[in-house]
């Protein structure tokens, strides 16, 4: 392991598009190091690691399935061998169902990929991660590391053409729950940040239809979220601005869970 370089280094699954992308480049314009995970989109990848320089930080982009043990050894593995600490880990990748089909219709295909990606590859990710962290903690290396994991309003809201996609994103939530509870004692800090409405190509098939409910009034904040509301929520995660914390979801929705009559 080399030695710790002095910038805090954070690892942001699924970092190339969208949400992550949005993540990166605002931890790097507070002075991060991001390593930049990617599963299959290499150009997407580079893409964010130049917007990373762009805001002033450094960058690391390594390509590994969540989904994959060895991948998640490898990710980890590689992070720490090249930068010596690890301060913040960002459970961002997450897919939603290849197809929407109607509950009754579910495949058995579907629910494993979507909830290897989105609850059982963040569940160990997150577990080696933690391991690791106790033990640079224990060296002096780091201190008050954290763990964020972007969850969903889908965690609530039952949508039944992707019912894989709602269950994953509802275990999430517990997730991040029993982690908080596990990890308080290192001084290991795990929130949950859990967006609503945003634009990125995962919600590019839907545009029309929540246009039109955005401005039927859906939400009380009358406009698309955008990745950097979701990033600026993180940031004040990852700055400490949150110190008596853990196990939080921070709705970042404009409004959504408010469940207006």
């Amino acid at each position: 392991m080399s030695e710790p370089l002095g910038s805090p280094v954070a690892l942001v699954t699924g970092a190339s598009r969208g949400i992550g992308r949005g993540i990166a480049t605002a931890l790097a314009a507070q002075g991060w190091t991001v390593v930049i995970n990617y599963r299959g989109n290499v150009d997407a990848a580079q893409e964010a690691a130049e917007a990373v320089t762009a805001a002033g930080g450094r960058s690391l982009v390594v390509q590994a399935d969540i989904g994959d043990a060895a991948d998640r050894e490898k990710l980890v593995r590689v992070t720490l061998d090249t930068f010596g600490r690890l301060d913040l880990l960002v459970n961002n990748a997450g897919m939603a169902p290849r197809q929407r089909m109607d509950l009754l219709a579910t495949t058995e295909a579907s629910y494993d990929e979507v909830m290897g990606v989105n609850l059982k590859g963040p569940f160990f990710l997150t577990q080696h991660v933690a391991n690791a962290m106790i033990e640079l903690i224990r060296q002096g290396l780091i201190d008050q590391p954290k763990i964020i994991n972007i969850g969903s309003m889908s965690a609530y809201t039952a949508s039944v053409n992707r019912g894989e996609y709602c269950i994953s994103k509802a275990g999430l939530g517990m997730m991040t729950a029993l982690f908080a509870d596990r990890l308080a004692e290192y001084g290991i800090l795990v929130y949950e940040v859990r967006p609503g409405v945003i634009a990125t190509d995962m919600t590019s098939v839907v545009k029309a239809r929540y246009d039109a409910l955005i401005d039927g009034g859906l939400t009380p904040v009358k406009r698309w979220g955008e990745p950097d509301d979701v990033a600026r929520a993180v940031l004040a995660i990852a700055q400490g601005y949150l110190p008596f914390s853990t196990g939080e979801v921070i709705n970042v929705d404009g409004g959504f869970h408010l469940r207006r009559l």
